[in-house]
């Protein structure tokens, strides 16, 4: 049995909440860079080299690359052979994002109640997902969640018969949709299959998988390529502005569902996508 102390877990989540809105990932910026350098339309190429230049910025002056450094979502997954002492998990991620969030004047954005808009003023509590695993590791996420691409998700429960094709025109439909509002070019996760909210679980975990692991079934990488390459057809392309390049990314990820449903959600990211993780 492997014992973590609470203390390390603040520590470590203080140091992802930093990282995570300084520094961009690097396989986000070399995608940025490619398709900067596949644009041929100017205006979409500048716009992609003021991200670039943007994200360069953030990381020498250590600074967050975007004002809304959004709501902490932390995904963990916690070997069954971990024994936490010292106090609660939960507790200790709060711990870490609240020093992060403060230590690295981050912006707070998150409100204690949905209808009384009282401001938390340290970005606690967190968006906390556990996942139990064989082993003693204890792995940690943080993938900070601007709300501009947030709102503009979407989540249906489709009927069994709308089949591919209905899962398809929904993808497309949300992305029509969202338009030049969650700053594109933005990263798609996909969540499809499970229950209404293990759909929209599975869609947030797609958008923190790195950008050149493709679904490991064939028939969903394939899916995956075929999306990206009709969502950059629709010529949103960079802020909105027209361009080849609307996303840098189409992650899905599935699961189980009953024979009644077809449950698929749409998790939307600006181009930051924003992620940083620890294993203990």
């Amino acid at each position: 049995m492997k014992e973590i102390n609470v203390e390390q877990i603040s520590k470590e989540v203080r140091e992802l909440c930093i990282n995570a809105n300084y520094y961009l990932g690097e396989d986000v910026k070399n995608a940025l860079i490619n398709s900067r350098d596949n644009e041929n339309w100017d205006i979409a190429k500048g716009i992609l080299n003021k991200i670039i230049t943007n994200a360069d910025i953030a990381k020498n002056e250590n600074m967050p690359m975007c004002q809304d450094t959004g709501m902490a979502c932390v995904f963990v997954e916690l070997g069954q052979e971990v024994h936490i002492v010292g106090g609660s998990l939960e507790d200790a991620i709060n711990e870490g994002v609240r020093r992060g969030y403060t230590d690295g004047y981050l912006r707070k954005s998150v409100v204690k109640d949905p209808l009384d808009r009282v401001n938390t003023k340290d970005n606690t509590p967190a968006i906390i997902y556990y996942n139990v695993v064989p082993g003693d590791k204890l792995k940690i996420t943080v993938a900070p969640k601007g709300f501009g691409s947030e709102n503009m998700s979407q989540i249906k429960m489709l009927k069994p018969s709308d089949g591919l094709e209905g899962v398809k025109e929904f993808i497309l439909k949300v992305v029509k949709e969202a338009g030049p509002n969650p700053c594109p070019p933005i990263v798609v996760g996909v969540g499809i299959g499970g229950t209404f909210d293990r759909s929209a679980n599975l869609a947030k975990k797609a958008l923190i998988r790195p950008f050149d692991k493709r679904n490991s079934n064939p028939f969903y990488e394939e899916l995956e390529n075929e999306l990206l390459e009709a969502i950059n057809s629709l010529g949103i392309g960079p802020q909105g502005f027209g361009g080849k390049t609307t996303a840098l990314a189409v992650n899905i990820e599935t699961y189980a569902t009953h024979i009644a449903g077809l449950p698929v959600a749409v998790n939307i990211n600006c181009h930051a996508t924003r992620h940083a993780e620890v294993e203990l």
